[in-house]
């Protein structure tokens, strides 16, 4: 099944470890048994609300072929990462 992965990367750290951060979702991604087909990154936004004391975060899309499986074991990674404000995990119609 095809997945959309939406995050949103604290844009206050340095970009060599927001490129690390981005790395490492991308590594849970595989890690799950998704195949990564593209990845979108949008840039810096203004965030509609204020979230943990920060108004501006990195965007980033990245879309995968995963079993239906995967996204309950990469959400359940992404929440403890510290470099990660917001995600969501859809599917896409085919």
């Amino acid at each position: 099944m095809k997945y959309e992965l939406a995050l949103v990367v604290n844009a206050k750290i340095e970009d060599n470890i927001r490129t690390a951060t981005v790395e490492k979702v991308k590594d849970t991604i595989t890690a799950a048994g998704g195949d990564i087909t593209n990845v979108d990154e949008v840039g810096k936004k203004q965030l509609a609300y204020e979230i943990q004391k920060m108004n501006i975060g990195d965007y980033y899309f990245i879309q995968f072929d995963a079993e239906s499986e995967a996204p309950a074991q990469i959400e359940a990674k992404l929440r403890i990462q510290d470099n990660i404000l917001r995600f969501l995990c859809v599917r896409q119609d085919a």
